[in-house]
C-alpha cells in the first residue's frame, strides 16, 4: 500500500485499542485521505484474513472507528516522534 500511494512508514506502535501510525507523504495528500485509504485498505485485508474471527468478535462489520487524530511534525524532529511512538507507557 505505502509504495502504491507514496507513503513511508516512520513508526509504528499497535495497542490493544488505537494505532500510532507516523508516517512520511508528500504534501499534495490530504492527511484525512491518508487516513481514509490506511484505514480502507487495512480493514479490507483484515477481513479478507480474518473474517470469521472478526465476526464473532465485532457487530455490525465495522473494523475501525470512524475517529482519528492526525498531527504534523512541525518543528519536532523525528526521532522525537519516534521515541514516542515506541514507549510503552502512553498505552
Amino acid at each position: 500500500m505505502c509504495d502504491e500511494y507514496g507513503y513511508e512508514i516512520l513508526s509504528l506502535h499497535i495497542s490493544p485499542d488505537h494505532v500510532h501510525l507516523f508516517l512520511s507523504a508528500h504534501p499534495k495528500h490530504a492527511p484525512s485521505k491518508i487516513v481514509r485509504t490506511v484505514k480502507s485498505i487495512t480493514a479490507r485485508e483484515m477481513w479478507e484474513q480474518h473474517e470469521q474471527f472478526l465476526e464473532e468478535y465485532l457487530w455490525g462489520g465495522g473494523f475501525w472507528e470512524e475517529s482519528y487524530y492526525v498531527g504534523t511534525a512541525g518543528d519536532v524532529s523525528t526521532d522525537t516522534i519516534e521515541q514516542y511512538i515506541e514507549r510503552t507507557e502512553h498505552v
